[in-house]
């Protein structure tokens, strides 16, 4: 097992993130931003791949790194189909559906990426825990309207890394332990795990649980629909409201929570405390919700997520939430690191490669 190289991919919308690992321990990282020009010439955002992976192959030369020593190439999963948490085999049959997904997403590259690389040295490619994990108990699903589902999709990768963290302080196996994770970033999931899966978890893209920095969260529906058919607004409008120009950025302007902290901290700004507070609040009740899908009995309450680093925010969460169980709080979210320990479970035998089907 000497030597054991991994590459991980993450795609962003106008970035690609790569480190090379040897086992779990960092070697080189970067974050390359592509321009405006470079992206303006494809029409869809999936037809990046050729040219992200030129970049990415160029930007491991220059740091004369031999592609050839790679056990494993290990990108962020994409929107695929719903399916349980792991690590999955990339394969044609997974590329295709992601080449044609009906969702187009940014991290829909990272398997493509992943493979087309893996390829030429004929190494494994591998995701780990996308977005539509989907553990949930059946009964979570169900709504007042038979047409519509609650649905999974959260950010899977990095609540499974903050709880098997979590478990580890707690001296527990995860697959033991009744915790609520808190993902605080430009959106927030929170989510109930029981005994290694997420039961339970509010849906952060499309609108569902607390306001976020550029997420609009849970919204009164008849108000809604009413403003849907008022006509002020197209459907794309209404969409980029929920999500991308909602919460915190929809009421002062900003979606950087530094700046509302520091208003709130001063005291020097009214409307920026109020917006602060009640999007601390509206986490409150959802950390209050999941303690009650897991009978309140909870061995932690964790933070996660870039926000996990604003004390006066989690202060104000755990004022609220702490009489229901220890908090622990994990900031930040190295994305990178859970790839690459995602790909290293399998490699050491201690988790078993999945293979998605559509």
């Amino acid at each position: 097992m000497n030597e054991i190289h991994i590459l991980t991919i993450n795609p962003g919308s106008t970035s690609t993130k790569l480190a090379v690992f040897q086992e779990d321990s960092l070697l080189f990282g970067r974050t390359i931003a592509h321009t405006t020009e470079e992206l303006s010439p494809y029409k869809r955002l999936i037809d990046q791949y050729p040219m992200r992976k030129k970049v990415i192959l160029e930007f491991l030369k220059q740091n004369n790194f031999d592609i050839r020593t790679l056990a494993v190439v290990v990108g962020r999963g994409g929107i695929l189909n719903p399916l349980e948490s792991g690590t999955y085999q990339v394969t044609p049959e997974m590329v295709d559906f992601l080449k044609n997904a009906p969702m187009e997403h940014a991290s829909n590259l990272g398997g493509i990426l992943a493979s087309e690389i893996a390829q030429e040295i004929g190494a494994n490619a591998f995701i780990v825990d996308p977005v539509v994990v989907d553990e949930m108990e059946e009964i979570a699903k169900i709504t007042g309207i038979p047409e519509i589902r609650r649905i999974s999709i959260f950010h899977a990768l990095n609540q499974k890394a903050a709880a098997r963290e979590a478990s580890r302080q707690l001296q527990k196996e995860y697959e033991e332990c009744r915790l609520i994770i808190s993902h605080l970033g430009g959106g927030i999931s929170v989510g109930a795990h029981l005994n290694g899966r997420v039961v339970d978890v509010n849906n952060a893209l499309n609108g569902d649980g607390p306001m976020a920095p550029e997420r609009a969260g849970s919204i009164p529906t008849l108000s809604l629909v009413e403003l849907v058919l008022s006509g002020k607004y197209s459907p794309v409008e209404i969409k980029k409201m929920l999500t991308g120009k909602g919460g915190i950025v929809a009421h002062l302007g900003t979606n950087d929570l530094r700046e509302v902290e520091k208003k709130f901290l001063e005291g020097s700004d009214p409307k920026a405390t109020l917006v602060y507070r009640a999007m601390a609040y509206q986490v409150a009740k959802e950390i209050g919700s999941l303690a009650v899908v897991l009978d309140g009995k909870i061995d932690a309450i964790v933070f996660t997520g870039g926000i996990a680093y604003d004390k006066s925010f989690i202060k104000l969460i755990e004022d609220k939430v702490a009489f229901l169980a220890p908090i622990i709080v994990i900031p930040g979210e190295d994305e990178m690191r859970s790839l690459c320990l995602g790909g290293l479970r399998v490699l050491r035998g201690e988790d078993k490669v999945k293979t998605w089907h559509l």
